[in-house]
């Protein structure tokens, strides 16, 4: 069976193990797709936090059943699964509220454990989610959904809300599509004016903003002085990260899906004037999830403007360093397996 490893920043192997064995509450399965995300970039140039080296990446997958007991989903082999990354204890606080994705002992495929950037891998049967009637490149792309799908839910959206965006990522660009379905009002905002030319004609971004160009003056005439009243940081950067309350609304929400390694430095009289709710928003739970494969199924997500780029498994090595190139144009990169 073939893997690829991240053996330290900057450098890909790839190598050859013998076939994973599953246990009685496992299933084995074969990858088909994998999808090259945010925290794949960043742990391969070394500036991922919760990383240790070496590692297999990959933790957006489509996979085929191969091997699997009885069990209540009625997954079969053969079958075509989603895979929720997120390894929860089931015992913890967090589990015990029903906040898997939080779980204090949570184990990310590809992140604190080798992930699914090999043939085939074991999975716990809870992870599985039954997609036989998707495409692969759609169930490549549920997990990175699933995450601005959260970032939604717990900011509690209502239809007609105005919102920023900031950061016209993979999660940013979800996060505005899936705001703009639930009837939100959207603006985007980025420094790369291709990534807002496509928030604008494949997202649903009612507007977009050039971050390096009085972006506060922007918004609050885009809104009337009222500035947006739900902020969604989707670029993990500090200077984003700390500017985020600047383009809020007073009583309004800031919500943090990217992710710094650093520390973060707010005024508090002004994010107390605006009686400020600040919130993180980390990975996603299976409501998450089933609601991304609901829009998948109605096709209101556009998937082929969404997969840019392909690669198979062979080649994947040689071209990673092109996905990191801002000039390649690159929104999502997936890579074939088989």
């Amino acid at each position: 069976m073939r893997y690829i490893i991240c053996e330290e920043p900057g450098t890909f192997q790839m190598g050859e193990a013998e076939m994973p064995t599953r246990s009685s509450n496992q299933a084995l399965v074969k990858i088909h797709r994998i999808g090259i995300c945010g925290t794949d970039l960043h742990a391969f140039a070394g500036n991922q936090a919760f990383f240790t080296y070496p590692r297999i990446l990959g933790h957006e997958l489509a996979a085929e059943v191969m091997e699997i007991d009885e069990n209540d989903q009625g997954i079969r082999p053969g079958d075509r699964v989603g895979i929720m990354p997120y390894v929860h204890c089931g015992t913890c606080i967090a589990c015990r509220s029903g906040k898997t994705n939080c779980c204090q002992n949570i184990q990310v495929l590809g992140v604190h454990t080798d992930g699914g950037m090999q043939e085939y891998i074991t999975v716990p049967n809870e992870l599985l989610l039954p997609a036989q009637d998707l495409e692969w490149d759609q169930i490549s792309v549920i997990e990175p959904l699933a995450i601005g799908t959260h970032a939604i839910r717990r900011a509690a959206i209502q239809p007609g809300e105005t919102i920023l965006v900031m950061g016209a990522g993979p999660i940013g660009l979800g996060i505005m599509k899936f705001a703009q379905i639930l009837g939100a009002r959207v603006l985007a905002l980025d420094i790369n004016p291709d990534r807002l030319a496509y928030a604008k004609q494949y997202m649903g971004a009612a507007e977009v903003i050039d971050a390096r160009e009085n972006p506060v003056e922007r918004i609050a005439e885009l809104t009337g002085g009222d500035m947006a009243t739900v902020v969604f940081d989707a670029t993990g950067h500090p200077q984003a990260l700390m500017s985020g309350p600047d383009y809020m609304a007073h009583g309004g929400r800031f919500v943090l899906v990217g992710l710094s390694k650093g520390e973060l430095t707010y005024s508090h009289p002004a994010i107390h004037a605006k009686e400020t709710t600040l919130m993180c928003s980390r990975n996603a739970t299976k409501e998450d999830f089933e609601r991304v494969m609901e829009v998948l199924r109605s096709g209101e997500f556009p998937v082929d403007a969404f997969v840019t780029h392909h690669a198979p498994f062979e080649e994947m090595i040689g071209v990673f360093d092109q996905w990191l190139d801002p000039k390649t144009q690159v929104i999502k990169a997936v890579v074939h397996m088989g």
